[in-house]
């Protein structure tokens, strides 16, 4: 009986344990999460803080039994060393336990932005159930709340607290909203927008210092000081693999994989946010921290944990973002690439802007922000690499003639005939 060990109790992990199940009736399968609640998804969280659902309603599996009727084993429990040559995982605790193969999948943990005072009662991340709910207690209607960052994961975090009926002020050191999402010009929409829904927006701008008390006193580069009840600090993540550090698995920003997400060590794979995988878009190795993309290298790691041979078509940076009900996206080299093409329509009344990167006739990237319709367009042309031949210089003449362009020229290549008749249909 094979013995598989999966570090991180979030979707990456959960799916890879169910994908083994299916796939390895009789094999032992642990999962080891380092939080005491059942396995649940951080994405949830801003729904939480809104109040749509209870904490419940975070979990990933609702059914209370679900993980025992699949015989997989959950275990609570903080990893300080994997020991590859050993296939062996030491925790904090002490205890051993031995694998015959090993998925990392712990995900990533907040940035700690070096500020002065940011320990200080009442600064809190928005990561886990327990941060949720020491937000919630103090993120009442009415109370001042500062957010560091306005980032992806900031903008959602935002939505929430907005609904709660707080003060808003967010803080974003770069010159724009989301800025490693969004061009200048889109980036600067999403910001004006969040400032007509009355949130106060200060971008090109650094918290210096945050001084403890009640109210807590937030110094910022402006020379402005604000007041605020609580202060979230929402700036960026990072893949969590510390543990890793002499342990001879090769980890770049994050754990290096190859096609069928094994690392440099045989028998030991690695699989959503703390995972570095080849995007097929760039042609390089990259950490991509969308649920999408772990979710399927989770299942593919499992493949090949339980002895079938499968692989990652890839991983593409894919970004669809609601903030306070405006809908941005993001897809592939948004900023273009040295010796491409581009194409720009913005209609500031309309609160539209959709900005298009060609590598030859290949769309290679793209931004929008108010454009709805060709969201799902947009990301198909671009994940599948589609020659887009006499239509690259149509769309340069017309953006806006994406779902034409997508039909015309994915009919014409082998295996894109089904995706076009489905957008037909």
């Amino acid at each position: 009986m094979t013995n598989h060990l999966i570090l991180g109790a979030g979707p990456a992990g959960v799916i890879a344990a169910e994908t083994l199940r299916q796939h390895a009736p009789w094999d032992a399968i642990t999962v080891i999460g380092d939080e005491p609640e059942a396995p649940y998804s951080r994405m949830a969280i801003p729904y939480l803080l809104m109040g749509g659902i209870d904490e419940r309603g975070t979990w990933l599996r609702k059914g209370a039994t679900h993980f025992a009727d699949l015989r997989i084993t959950l275990r609570q429990g903080r990893v300080k060393a994997v020991e590859a040559a050993a296939k062996a995982v030491l925790l904090e605790d002490g205890e051993r336990i031995a694998f015959d193969t090993l998925l990392i999948a712990t995900g990533s943990r907040p940035a700690r932005p070096p500020v002065p005072g940011i320990d200080s009662a009442g600064v809190h991340p928005c990561w886990t159930l327990a941060d949720a709910r020491s937000i919630m207690a103090l993120a009442q209607p009415g109370a001042r709340v500062l957010q560091m960052g306005a980032g992806f994961i900031g903008c959602i975090i935002m939505e929430a607290l907005k609904q709660r009926g707080v003060q808003l002020s967010v803080v974003e050191m770069g010159d724009r909203m989301v800025p490693r999402m969004m061009g200048p010009t889109a980036g600067g929409m999403i910001r004006d927008w969040c400032e007509q829904q009355g949130v106060q927006v200060f971008t090109g701008t650094r918290v210096d210092a945050i001084e403890p008390g009640t109210p807590l006193q937030v110094r910022l580069s402006n020379g402005q000081t604000l007041s605020a009840d609580l202060v979230i600090s929402a700036t960026g993540v990072k893949p969590a693999i510390g543990f890793l550090e002499g342990s001879g698995i090769t980890c770049l920003q994050g754990v290096l994989t190859d096609e069928h997400l094994q690392t440099n060590v045989p028998g030991i794979y690695a699989a959503g946010d703390c995972a570095e995988a080849f995007d097929k878009v760039s042609g390089q190795t990259i950490v991509s921290a969308i649920q999408p993309n772990a979710a399927e290298q989770a299942r593919v790691a499992a493949l090949n944990m339980a002895g079938q041979r499968a692989e990652l078509k890839g991983v593409t940076q894919i970004n669809v973002l609601d903030t306070l009900g405006l809908i941005s996206a993001s897809f592939g080299h948004w900023e273009g690439v040295p010796g491409g093409e581009r194409v720009e329509l913005t209609d500031p009344a309309a609160g539209r802007h959709l900005s298009l990167q060609f590598r030859d006739d290949v769309l290679v990237g793209c931004n929008s922000v108010g454009w709805t319709e060709h969201v799902g367009v947009m990301r198909g042309l671009v994940e599948g690499q589609v020659r887009l031949g006499h239509w690259k210089d149509r769309l340069k003449a017309d953006p806006t003639r994406l779902m034409e362009a997508y039909l015309a020229s994915a009919q014409a290549q082998d295996g894109w005939h089904g995706a076009a008749n489905a957008h037909r249909r």
